[in-house]
């Protein structure tokens, strides 16, 4: 089993559910305190980035025993844009906890874990993906080049409903 590697096809589902436990998470750690969840937060996004859902405990838990027991099926999106939008939530979380503990200053850890908190928020109640997005917009600026992810090439041009890989047609 390959343990390093983000895989290429995520399932939307998950990632909504990774992004509702994301918020509950960062909700507890600003409104009661829990200095020490941002830890646990960075942990997460920067498992995620590197492997995925494989050594995340939240990734495991929505992809092995949450998202199987729902009845709603799988919808299939590319992976790198995923990617890109938790090495955006690594970013804000690891700089949460070097302001925590690094710092000393935790108000302005719970500033940048509110903005977390918006943007996972986006992706988890409305499925919208501001990572997703950003990527998009540097792919289309030639900043991410093609190659990264063969599946967003047509971006631009398929319907949200679109698995990945299906024309406008």
């Amino acid at each position: 089993m390959q343990v390093v590697g983000f895989p290429r096809e995520v399932n939307e589902v998950s990632a909504r559910l990774v992004a509702t436990g994301v918020v509950a998470l960062a909700t507890v750690t600003v409104v009661f305190e829990v200095r020490w969840l941002t830890l646990v937060l960075a942990y997460g996004f920067l498992a995620r980035v590197l492997t995925g859902p494989k050594l995340s405990p939240l990734g495991q838990l929505v992809t092995r025993v949450i998202t199987p027991a729902l009845p709603i099926e799988p919808r299939i999106v590319a992976g790198p844009p995923k990617r890109f939008a938790q090495g955006i939530g690594a970013v804000f979380t690891v700089t949460a906890a070097i302001a925590t503990y690094g710092f000393g200053n935790f108000t302005f850890a719970q500033v940048v874990l509110g903005m977390l908190i918006v943007a996972a928020s986006l992706e988890a109640f409305a499925g919208y993906c501001l990572g997703c997005k950003a990527f998009a917009l540097l792919m289309r600026a030639g900043i991410i080049p093609e190659e990264v992810c063969e599946a967003c090439n047509d971006i631009w041009s398929r319907r949200p409903e679109q698995p990945v890989g299906a024309s406008a047609a």
